[in-house]
């Protein structure tokens, strides 16, 4: 998976590129953190995302948690099969997904 970030301000965009799965959660998970201290607002395009598992959501709900304590989150470009994903898990309840 490739982690593309840019600050812009103080709204950090993250585009991933790939799979989100067990594999490489863990490394999107120390981007962020890395990064989301000087951020109060996220975003996460996943125009090239091909796939997330579990593992993925893991992460994006725990960076959804420490954002919506500073401004808020954001997924963008979403596929048609992440979509699916997000609606049988609950999560496009609880995401803002544009």
């Amino acid at each position: 998976m490739k982690i593309t970030k840019s600050l812009n301000g103080t709204n950090l965009n993250v585009a991933l590129e790939g799979r989100l799965d067990t594999t490489t959660a863990p490394e999107l998970e120390q981007a962020l953190k890395e990064s989301m201290d000087g951020a109060n607002e996220l975003t996460m395009d996943f125009a090239a995302l091909d796939y997330i598992s579990s593992a993925g959501l893991r992460v994006l709900l725990s960076a959804h948690k420490t954002m919506m304590k500073k401004g808020g989150m954001k997924v963008v470009n979403a596929n048609e099969m992440v979509k699916e994903v997000f609606d049988v898990t609950g999560f496009a309840d609880i995401l803002d997904i544009a």
